[in-house]
């Protein structure tokens, strides 16, 4: 009898201290009030944080939607943010499912993402799969790192993608349906081996 192995938690030993390290606060917080300029959100609107990890960026645009579903595959993760229910500032729900197999039955009025495409292998499906999730008129509001030399993560945490060029990600974006595309500079994490710009893409279905 075959028994599947679990999905490795790559996230596993980074849990408990990622929510302490400055340059991670600072990254979400850049992130997060970009989000915030270039999409009109409401409190009557119900958004995905994909990859939504300890609750960083999702801590930040709770106060200005009604409710927030967080996917996110790691357990060790989604434990911490678990923890941090009571502080978060609308209604959440906390999915621990991989998206890339699974799926969700609800549509959003928005979907965010910090820092997690370069761990989804193909990026025009996990795109198609947020099409399919928004309603007509929702928005994607999507960071992540631009192209680097892979020299930005230094232990093993299931990466796909050193980074991403912009326009190639642009492109991406437009064939699946995504309209009002846009991409800027949020950001820029300096790490003693090099400094790693971080963009936002911003687009509606």
């Amino acid at each position: 009898m075959h028994i599947s192995q679990p999905k490795k938690d790559f996230f596993a030993n980074k849990a408990k201290e990622y929510d302490q390290k400055i340059s991670t606060r600072n990254n979400v917080s850049n992130i997060a009030s970009c989000i915030l300029k270039e999409v009109n959100y409401s409190k009557n609107m119900h958004l995905m944080d994909f990859g939504s990890g300890t609750g960083l960026l999702l801590t930040e645009i709770a106060p200005h939607v009604n409710s927030i579903t967080a996917v996110d595959v790691s357990k060790s993760m989604t434990a911490i943010l678990k923890e941090k229910r009571n502080e978060i500032d609308c209604s959440l729900k906390i999915r621990e499912i991989d998206l890339t197999k699974e799926t969700i039955n609800t549509t959003f009025d928005g979907i965010i993402s910090s820092m997690t495409l370069h761990h989804i292998k193909d990026t025009k499906g996990i795109l198609q799969k947020f099409y399919t999730l928004l309603k007509t008129d929702g928005s994607i509001a999507l960071s992540d790192l631009d192209s680097e030399d892979g020299s930005f993560h230094t232990e093993d945490t299931g990466v796909f993608h050193f980074g991403f060029n912009r326009d190639t990600i642009l492109q991406i974006a437009k064939s699946v349906g995504f309209r009002e595309l846009k991409i800027q500079t949020v950001g820029n994490i300096e790490k003693p081996h090099g400094n790693y710009g971080v963009f936002l893409l911003t687009g509606k279905k």
